[in-house]
């Protein structure tokens, strides 16, 4: 099928190659010239893993290709999907559906026969029909149109694999004939035995939210049960397992550390809570789980100042800058946070990250951090070290490498990466959460 993806940031890229990949011909439009250019000589603007080497493929097999005219990437396609950013407005923390409601009047403009235009950003209930109003009203009234609701649930860092492997795929339609379409979209990957879930639009548009509030419930839930652990002596990560181990419960989101992160989890939980207000509904358990991980950043600081009673003039080692391992994605990384108290308390930070500084530097262009090329360059002379994102590759530094190169003696492991009897071994104050 002709496929169009508006917006080339991570789920239109993605999405769009991987279409591509499923042997669709796919358009992939955007206003950002510059991103096109860089994608047209295959620079990608975001770090995935395996993104680089699809796009390559699928460009040289001329099954995707790139343009900044989104009029007519509308007019040639059958299905476009709507992949634009829906970033938190941070006056009122409802979603901005700017962007959507752009590139719906552009859809309706360049309506030239039946299409579907299909929301695959984040969106909150009731969206699909502010943008059926916003097409047929830029359409002249023709009609001849369906939205449709795909929400994405892509991992950053596993991105691709979820894509074409998917737990599922949501997709909210009204029409007879948009169903069709989608199941034509999704057939390739129904036939690897993935389920492609068909629901109301206002249904596909609420799993998206309910999934991710539940996945940050379940982290904010383990890490308060991680700081209760620390004051009544017992170990998080064995509460943990036999907690996961529980099929009803599961292993999976109960890691106990410093808090959740990155363009999903915040901005969702904050954007399903203020449209639960404008419904008269208040979400108090979702409610908690923001609370909770906002103090949960601090904790590295807090933990320091009880240490050392004073930051100022203390040099700190910083881990990890991504909210994530496995992406450059620094937004609402616990470090942005935990840097900007502690260089505002008087301290120095030199940060390492094998992935995420130039994104860090562009996202908090703080001159007074300071960026080594190693992670054990960042320990030297240093009082301290915080670990804020679990690299694979800082979990084999041993207690030996740290203390050749630290002048203090204190770790405070954010995400629990390093064993506490061989750090305190090494002679170290170590502090990871629940332990």
């Amino acid at each position: 099928m002709k496929l169009a993806f508006v917006g080339t940031g991570y789920v239109g890229l993605v999405s769009g190659v991987c279409m591509a990949e499923l042997g669709h011909t796919v358009v992939c439009a955007d206003i950002d010239a510059d991103k096109i250019r860089k994608l047209k000589k295959g620079i990608m603007p975001i770090y995935e893993l395996g993104l680089e080497e699809l796009v390559a493929k699928n460009v040289e097999e001329k099954r995707i290709s790139f343009t900044t005219d989104i009029g007519k990437a509308i007019r040639g396609a059958e299905v476009v999907f709507n992949a634009v950013g829906t970033p938190e407005n941070p006056k009122t923390g409802q979603a901005d559906l700017s962007y959507v409601f752009a590139v719906a009047e552009t859809f309706g403009e360049n309506l030239n026969g039946y299409k579907v235009l299909v929301n695959k950003s984040t969106v909150p209930v009731g969206t699909a029909d502010k943008t059926r109003d916003i097409v047929l009203h830029a359409s002249g009234e023709k009609g001849n149109f369906d939205i449709v609701s795909n929400p994405e649930f892509l991992r950053e860092g596993a991105a691709i694999k979820d894509f074409l492997n998917p737990d599922r795929v949501v997709v909210g339609v009204s029409s007879d004939e948009a169903r069709k379409l989608m199941e034509k979209i999704y057939r390739p990957v129904a036939r690897n035995g993935r389920p492609v879930v068909f629901t109301d639009i206002r249904s596909a548009e609420l799993i998206k939210y309910a999934s991710n509030a539940f996945l940050a419930t379940k982290i904010s839930f383990i890490n308060e049960i991680g700081n209760f652990c620390e004051k009544a002596g017992a170990n998080v990560k064995e509460v943990a397992k036999g907690m996961g181990l529980d099929t009803r419960i599961g292993s999976r989101f109960l890691y106990a550390g410093i808090g959740y992160g990155g363009s999903c989890f915040p901005k969702d939980v904050q954007a399903l809570r203020e449209t639960g207000k404008e419904y008269g509904m208040e979400f108090t358990i979702i409610e908690a789980v923001d609370a909770l991980n906002d103090r949960q950043k601090m904790r590295p600081v807090e933990f320091l100042a009880k240490h050392w009673k004073s930051h100022k003039g203390k040099k700190i080692a910083m881990w990890g800058l991504s909210f994530k391992p496995r992406t450059d994605d620094v937004r609402e990384a616990p470090a942005q946070y935990i840097a900007a108290a502690l260089l505002k308390a008087g301290a120095q930070i030199i940060a390492f990250d094998p992935v995420a500084m130039e994104s860090f530097k562009r996202a908090f262009p703080d001159k007074r951090m300071r960026y080594a090329e190693s992670a054990l360059e960042a320990t030297e002379g240093a009082d301290a070290l915080i670990v804020c994102t679990e690299w694979d590759e800082f979990r084999t530094i041993e207690a030996t490498d740290l203390a050749r190169t630290m002048k203090g003696r204190v770790i405070m492991d954010g995400r629990n990466i390093f064993d506490r009897k061989e750090m305190e071994e090494g002679g170290f104050v170590y502090f990871g959460i629940g332990l």
